[in-house]
């Protein structure tokens, strides 16, 4: 028996992380645990052997990636771009592509901007879209909390970093299991 489409599953997911940058994140309220989140999501994908593509926006004013999500190995070289749609950098479109992913994992900043556009266009080109609620922000709540609404409108799944974690990991009580659990507890959330 198949699992639903709105399970994430490990072996066709694909986890980005969009424009977590220095300077857009010192605008952020809640930077702290965004990127907390991000980062714990992008190191459990490289222990379920689950695909990372980070983005950059416009790095010469935005900045590099924050600090904290140099632990995520195995993400490679960010993809940078001046389009608020990653999906229009062809850079972008082509890792996706290649990891083979029919369900994209969307974390980052502004969530009103460039993960809402990013979202509604990988929703429009067939994907499954979940976006992680706690691993997303904007300057404004409100806007985030805006842009939340109308992606559940649009079929994106909202979900959290622990329901993504325990549904790509599936069962307790393996080697994967235990080294995720240390993860989460290493990096809690909240």
């Amino acid at each position: 028996m198949a699992a639903s489409p709105d399970v994430i599953d490990r072996t066709t997911a694909v986890v980005v992380l969009i424009d977590m940058q220095e300077r857009l994140a010192a605008a952020m309220q809640r930077r702290d645990a965004v990127v907390r989140a991000s980062a714990l999501l992008g190191r459990v994908a490289d222990v379920l052997g689950t695909p990372v593509i980070v983005t950059r926006q416009y790095p010469e004013g935005l900045g590099d990636t924050v600090e904290e999500l140099a632990v995520v190995p195995g993400a490679g070289a960010p993809v940078d771009k001046t389009v608020f749609d990653c999906t229009l950098e062809p850079a972008f479109m082509e890792r996706l592509e290649a990891s083979g992913a029919s369900q994209v994992v969307l974390t980052g900043m502004e969530t009103h901007i460039c993960v809402m556009q990013t979202a509604l266009s990988l929703v429009r080109s067939g994907y499954r879209v979940h976006v992680v609620a706690d691993a997303v922000c904007s300057r404004r709540d409100q806007d985030r909390d805006t842009a939340l609404d109308r992606l559940r409108a649009a079929g994106v799944t909202v979900t959290t970093a622990e329901s993504v974690i325990y549904e790509a990991l599936g069962r307790a009580g393996t080697p994967e299991f235990r080294e995720v659990l240390g993860l989460v507890k290493e990096m809690p959330l909240g």
